[in-house]
């Protein structure tokens, strides 16, 4: 048995994600996770907004919610973040999750609810990393 250091994206990491996950459904509960997205396209088919999320048990999982900068401001984003939220209490989600760095958007979950459950300081170096949850 050896360690190999590997500095970039393999295979091999996708087969450790791979193994964890596996393990992971062997011990807990049983929840599926669904992805949920949803887009804004102009008329060609360029996406100009989105929210990038899954669904897993109870829970709402926001991975991205992005709305390119020239439509900021016109509630683009909080239609699509709503609407997530909407979808997600379809699939008796009761809970959501979100992080996001402070040149993002804290106020802005804030403002929808969303309360901070903790900020990472100095990430990576500088900057704040903050963890938000909110009850649906």
């Amino acid at each position: 048995m050896h360690i190999r250091l590997d500095n970039t994206e393999s295979q091999k990491a996708q087969e450790i994600g791979d193994l964890i996950r596996s393990y992971n459904r062997s011990k807990r509960e049983a929840a599926e996770s669904e992805p949920l997205n949803l887009y804004v396209e102009d008329d060609s088919g360029q996406v100009m907004a989105g929210l990038v999320a899954e669904t897993f048990g109870n829970w709402l999982e926001i991975e991205y919610l992005f709305v390119k900068e020239d439509l900021r401001g016109q509630g683009i984003g909080s239609q699509l973040l709503q609407q997530a939220e909407s979808e997600a209490k379809k699939k008796n989600c009761r809970f959501a999750f979100v992080n996001t760095y402070q040149f993002q958007a804290p106020s802005f979950y804030q403002k929808h609810g969303y309360k901070e459950v903790f900020t990472l300081k100095d990430y990576p170096y500088t900057g704040q990393r903050h963890y938000y949850q909110k009850e649906l």
